[in-house]
C-alpha cells in the first residue's frame, strides 16, 4: 500500500487522489488547506473519541459484573439505581424547543415512505433517489395488492381482465384522495382546466370539479397531465390516447402516478461492507455523483442496456399560470460509519487508524 503524507497524516494514495482530483476540485477548498484543517481535527478530537471508547469499555465491564451477580434485573428500579451510581445514566435535563432553521420540507411537514439502500451500489442508489415517483398502475399490477383470483392473474403478458381491477381500485382512490364535486372518477370523461379550476366533463355530459378546488396543484397540455395535492403528497394523471391503457380508458388516462419515496437514507454503514481506502473511495465516488447529480450506472435489462440517470425535475404549469418546479428525486440523507469504528486508509501520526 502507497501513503502519501499530509500534516501528519499517512493517507492511502488511492484515497488521497480521489480527494485532489475528484472530490475537492468544485468545492472551492484548496487540497493543502484540507488536508491542514482536517489532520487538526483528527489530532484534536481522535485521543477524546479514544477515551470515550475506553470509558464505555468500563461501563460495560460493570455491567457485566452486575449481571454475573444478580442475574435477570428483575428489581427495575434497582437496577436504575445502578446505572445512575455508575454514571450509565444521567439526570433528566430541562424541556427544550427545537429551533433549527431551514428545514426541508421532506423532514418538517411531508409524511411519506423513506428508503435505506447501499451507496456502494450505484444502481441501487439511483433507484432510491428516483422512487420520489412511481406508477399506481403499475405497483397494483405487479404485486398481490390485486388478488390472482377471477382470471386477474398477472401472466406473461398485460392481463385486460387484471388491468380493469387495477384502474377501477385507482379511480376508488381518486375518489377518496381528491373527490370530485357530486360525481365519481369513474364517470370522468374528459377533462379542461380554465380560470385557474379544474373542470371534469362526465359520461352523461355533465360538467362537474374537484369537491375541493385547491387541490389543483397544476398541469401541462389542454390538459395531458393533471398535478393533485392532497397532505403535502402529489398525485399525476397521465392523459394520453395514444397509449394501449389510454385508448381504452374513457376518459384516456393512461397512468396515475404517486409520490412515493419522499427521502432516502444512503447507507454507508448497516447495508455496507467498506473496509479499506478501495471501497471507501468507491462509496465517496457515488456520493459525490448523487451531489453533483452525475452518477450514472449502466444497466442491463429485458435484454437490453441503458444508462440509468438521476431524474431531473419538471415543471407544470400551477392554476395561476404561474411555472411550478415539481422535485423528481428524494431528499438524500447520508448516514456515516459510527466513530467507534476505524479504518487504515487514514493513519495519525502516530500510526493509529483514524476513526
Amino acid at each position: 500500500m502507497t501513503r502519501i503524507e499530509k500534516n501528519g497524516l499517512q493517507i492511502d494514495q488511492k484515497l488521497h487522489d480521489f480527494l485532489v482530483t475528484e472530490a475537492l476540485p468544485e468545492t472551492g477548498i484548496d487540497a493543502d488547506h484540507f488536508f491542514a484543517e482536517f489532520s487538526a481535527i483528527v489530532h484534536d478530537l481522535a485521543p477524546k473519541n479514544r477515551a470515550l471508547l475506553s470509558r464505555r469499555d468500563a461501563f460495560q465491564l460493570e455491567i457485566d459484573e452486575w449481571y454475573r451477580k444478580h442475574g435477570a434485573p428483575n428489581d427495575l428500579a434497582a437496577y436504575e439505581e445502578f446505572l445512575r451510581e455508575i454514571g450509565y445514566l444521567l439526570p433528566e435535563g430541562p424541556d427544550f424547543q427545537v429551533s433549527t432553521e431551514n428545514v426541508d420540507p421532506e423532514i418538517a411537514g411531508i409524511a411519506g415512505p423513506q428508503l435505506v439502500v447501499p451507496v456502494m451500489n450505484a444502481r441501487y442508489a439511483l433507484n432510491a433517489a428516483n422512487a420520489r415517483w412511481g406508477s399506481l398502475y403499475d405497483a397494483l399490477y405487479g404485486t398481490d395488492a390485486i388478488p390472482e383470483t377471477d382470471g386477474a392473474d398477472k401472466g406473461k403478458g398485460y392481463n385486460p381482465v387484471r388491468g380493469k381491477q387495477v384502474i377501477a381500485w385507482v379511480r376508488d382512490f381518486l375518489d377518496q384522495s381528491a373527490p370530485l364535486s357530486g360525481a365519481s372518477w369513474k364517470d370522468a370523461a374528459s377533462f379542461k382546466v380554465e380560470d385557474s379550476a379544474l373542470f371534469v366533463t362526465l359520461s352523461n355530459g355533465e360538467v362537474t370539479g374537484l369537491t375541493d378546488p385547491t387541490q389543483l396543484a397544476g398541469y401541462l397540455g389542454e390538459p395531458n397531465r393533471i398535478l393533485l395535492v392532497r397532505n403535502n403528497l402529489h398525485v399525476e394523471i397521465v392523459i394520453d390516447p395514444a397509449t394501449a391503457i389510454g385508448k381504452d380508458d374513457p376518459a384516456h388516462i393512461s397512468d396515475v402516478r404517486i409520490e412515493s419515496a419522499i427521502t432516502t437514507i444512503m447507507d454507508c454503514e448497516d447495508s455496507v461492507a467498506a473496509v479499506d481506502a478501495e471501497d471507501k473511495v468507491a462509496v465517496y465516488r457515488n456520493w459525490l455523483g448523487l451531489m453533483k447529480g452525475d452518477l450514472a450506472e449502466e444497466v442491463a435489462k429485458g435484454g437490453k442496456n441503458f444508462l440509468r440517470t438521476l431524474n431531473p425535475d419538471f415543471d407544470y404549469t400551477a392554476p395561476n399560470g404561474a411555472t411550478v418546479e415539481v422535485k423528481a428525486r428524494s431528499l438524500m440523507l447520508i448516514r456515516n460509519v459510527g466513530h467507534l469504528m476505524t479504518n487504515p486508509a487514514i493513519l495519525d501520526r502516530d500510526g493509529l487508524e483514524v476513526p
